[in-house]
């Protein structure tokens, strides 16, 4: 029995709703032609990433299992488990040079834009 209601503060009201949008904010620029994406990603360790870049879209995994075996009686659970991705269009990009580095929970991946022709023709008018 729980001497304060689960739903009693207000901030409580949205936790349901708010668990998957706030993971994995990230901040996206682009600096020397190249994209920048910086990634909160607090909770995992490197191997539970994964970046995948296919067709212009750069998709970024974090996976993590529950690592408790045995029933608790939690008064509040608020860390999750399970599976979070994001996804970002990029256009063309160089895919042999995308660099990422994981360090003190946020991840940095440096996205190469691939040089395009400018596919602009003016046309004459007769």
């Amino acid at each position: 029995m729980s001497l304060i209601p689960s739903r009693f503060y207000l901030d409580d009201m949205f936790d349901d709703f708010n668990t998957k949008c706030n993971s994995m904010k990230c901040d996206i620029y682009e600096e020397n032609g190249d994209y920048h994406i910086v990634m909160d990603v607090p909770g995992f360790n490197k191997d539970d990433i994964k970046i995948e870049s296919d067709n212009g879209y750069l998709t970024i995994t974090a996976s993590k299992e529950n690592d408790s075996t045995e029933e608790k009686n939690y008064i509040r659970r608020e860390r999750n488990y399970g599976k979070y991705e994001r996804t970002f269009y990029l256009g063309e990009v160089e895919l042999d040079n995308i660099k990422a580095e994981f360090k003190d929970g946020i991840l940095r991946v440096i996205v190469p834009k691939k040089e395009v022709e400018s596919s602009k023709k003016i046309i004459e008018i007769d």
